[in-house]
């Protein structure tokens, strides 16, 4: 708690769902209350007797962060049940909403007394050795002095002797009032460093040497005393909080976020360390709400996959009452809605940790390792697929051969469409993480006038007549680019040439256009058109819209009777239930980067093509070429 503090009303906050359960089905969501005003919000759902343990190894996991509870430790004053009700949320929560760890920013208890620290000491039971914590003291909790201060029932509560059989405790400064933790999660371990509210020179020191112990670990400080804000939310920081950061944060790099307490309103901020990169500072503390905050959490939600920390804070003890069992002043904070209570952090996670954790590229694979038994052809761009030098923006000249590594005679050969422009076919070093070939090829087709490079299979070549009825597996590395300019709309991926007509097919969009072809809409939906040897019949597959700038592995998997579209191992919604026996080749060139009509073609690719291999089977995503 501040000795000044600058207090804030509360408003009635609208009540919005809240996501306490990241990985669990909705219908297990904790909490998930219906959206309305706070009074009239219903019951939070049940909550599974023996929910799913913790995950390390999930991309989503959360850490709770649990401010200044010193109101709710004061003499005759006191009152654990609220703490207690968030304590039992976090064991529920622990599976359901993976829950790595909770972390206390101090001031457990008003005064520090033995008979305060007591009853804490009883409270905080509840999650011994069921949620991993950690706790520091704030200036509420010892009698004054920094870390140096001696022993103290504080520090006999929560010092070192509290956390030895803790999995995640990594130790503590000689004085016991600094320590850290090694968390698992998202497969890796995270760094928390929990430090007194007023760390010596020497613990400034012992807490160097952690980070510098841990180097490939990004680290989370918490302390009591970090920054304040004024009503608008901006933070800056304390004076004690301007030396953590000279001493210590702004010069390592790992250290992604700081947390404190002590002053209210919260607040945030993103300073920039001596890399040049981020570090969120927040300000979490409630006491100054309805009774004492009444043990009102902060969830941080990390979420590796979508590179975004979801931040929301609620108290679980108004949450997990029944609306009529609420006090009114309770119903209007079950949930803080405002811009420094409620938000998400964008953080590019490998790009983060690149300076001291960079993500291992995985190393390219030989031939050897993607072509297998049932593999019909297999082209890549590499040196090993293509002749000469991957140089970035080199040219690929018309006639250049990219080789079927399966050594069945299902060669491509390099043509442009319209123009001999040197610039509509280079190569690049650019590739998916999970592609085999650590290269690829740039086209830059597109309309107005047609433009265009291709990639055709030469004459006789197996693939160019090959019916498929067993079914098959056709994948396909893309990239669109990032800006994402001119017209390009119904662009080719890859095709068969040939008319649909000349095949007998007369129940598709027209009988000029290709037997097969895969084509990206105007709204960049991937569109996969079929006419199948057997049926008179036009399944055909929609996407998503694909963000430009990223790759993408495309796998369309038909076996032997329907036909699915995968996109980064995930199975698109609209795949047509129709009938699907083969494709309807006409001995006519398989090609990359257009798609004809009526036998000739218009615009080229726009973007970049990587490794593609077909294989005369349904694949399971465990055996595409980047294996999901």
């Amino acid at each position: 708690m501040s000795d000044t503090p600058t207090g804030r009303a509360g408003g009635v906050a609208r009540r919005r769902l809240l996501q306490g359960a990241l990985a669990a089905p909705a219908a297990l969501a904790v909490p998930g209350l219906v959206g309305g005003a706070a009074g009239t919000a219903a019951a939070a759902p049940v909550v599974p007797p023996t929910p799913a343990g913790f995950d390390p190894d999930s991309p989503r996991f959360a850490i709770a962060v649990l401010p200044d509870t010193q109101y709710l430790f004061d003499e005759d004053r006191s009152d654990p049940e609220p703490l207690a009700t968030t304590f039992g949320y976090l064991r529920e929560q622990r599976g359901l909403a993976n829950v790595a760890f909770m972390t206390h920013l101090g001031d457990v208890t008003e005064h520090g007394t033995q008979d305060e620290i007591d009853l804490a000491d009883r409270t905080f039971e509840a999650l011994d050795g069921v949620v991993p914590f950690s706790v520091l003291a704030g200036n509420h909790d010892i009698p004054g002095g920094d870390d140096q201060r001696g022993d103290t029932p504080y520090l006999r509560a929560f010092g070192p002797s509290r956390f030895t059989g803790s999995e995640t405790f990594g130790g503590s400064s000689p004085d016991g009032y600094n320590s850290f933790h090694v968390i698992p999660a998202a497969g890796r371990e995270w760094l928390v460093l929990a430090l007194d509210w007023r760390v010596s020179d020497a613990g400034l020191a012992w807490a160097r040497g952690v980070v510098d112990a841990h180097p490939e670990l990004p680290a989370i400080v918490t302390t009591h005393d970090l920054a304040y804000a004024g009503d608008e939310g901006a933070a800056q920081l304390s004076g004690n909080g301007q030396r953590l950061w000279d001493g210590l944060i702004r010069g390592k790099d790992q250290i992604v976020l700081a947390l404190g307490g002590h002053y209210w309103p919260p607040g945030r901020t993103v300073l920039t360390n001596d890399a040049g990169h981020e570090v969120h500072v927040h300000i979490t503390n409630y006491q100054d709400r309805y009774y004492g905050g009444a043990g009102m959490i902060r969830l941080y939600q990390f979420d590796l996959v979508r590179n975004t920390i979801d931040v929301e804070t609620f108290a679980p003890w108004f949450l997990t009452r029944e609306a009529g069992e609420r006090p009114p002043l309770g119903a209007e904070v079950i949930e803080l809605t405002s811009d420094v209570d409620r938000f998400s952090l964008p953080v590019d996670f490998t790009a983060r940790f690149a300076g001291f954790a960079p993500d291992p590229t995985p190393p390219s694979r030989p031939p050897t390792r993607v072509v297998g038994r049932d593999t019909v052809a297999y082209w890549r761009f590499d040196t090993l697929g293509l002749r000469g030098r991957v140089e970035e923006g080199a040219s690929v000249a018309d006639g250049a051969v990219a080789q079927d590594l399966t050594r069945k005679g299902n060669d491509l050969v390099v043509r442009r469409l319209h123009s001999s422009a040197s610039g509509l076919l280079t190569r690049s070093l650019d590739h998916h993480d999970g592609a085999p070939a650590h290269a690829s090829l740039r086209f830059d087709g597109g309309q107005s006038p047609n433009r265009g490079a291709i990639l055709e299979a030469v004459e006789g070549a197996p693939i160019n007549q090959e019916k498929f009825l067993g079914g098959y597996t056709i994948e396909v590395f893309l990239k669109l680019p990032e800006p994402f300019e001119g017209n390009h709309a119904w662009m080719g991926v890859f095709s068969w040439q040939g008319r649909a007509g000349d095949a007998g097919k007369t129940a598709g969009y027209s009988p000029l256009e290709p037997t097969c072809s895969l084509n990206v809409s105007p709204e960049r939906f991937l569109q996969y058109v079929l006419y199948p040897h057997v049926e008179d019949a036009s399944p055909t597959s929609w996407s998503h819209a694909l963000p430009v700038g990223r790759w993408f592995h495309v796998a369309v998997v038909n076996d032997g009777a329907q036909t699915v579209v995968w996109v980064e191992g995930s199975p698109i919604a609209r795949n047509p239930k129709q009938p699907a026996h083969g494709i309807a080749t006409l001995g006519r060139p398989f090609t990359l980067g257009a798609t004809g009509w009526d036998l000739g073609f218009g615009q080229g690719f726009y973007g970049h093509l990587g490794d593609v291999r077909i294989s005369r089977r349904a694949l399971e995503p465990a055996e595409f070429m980047a294996p999901f």
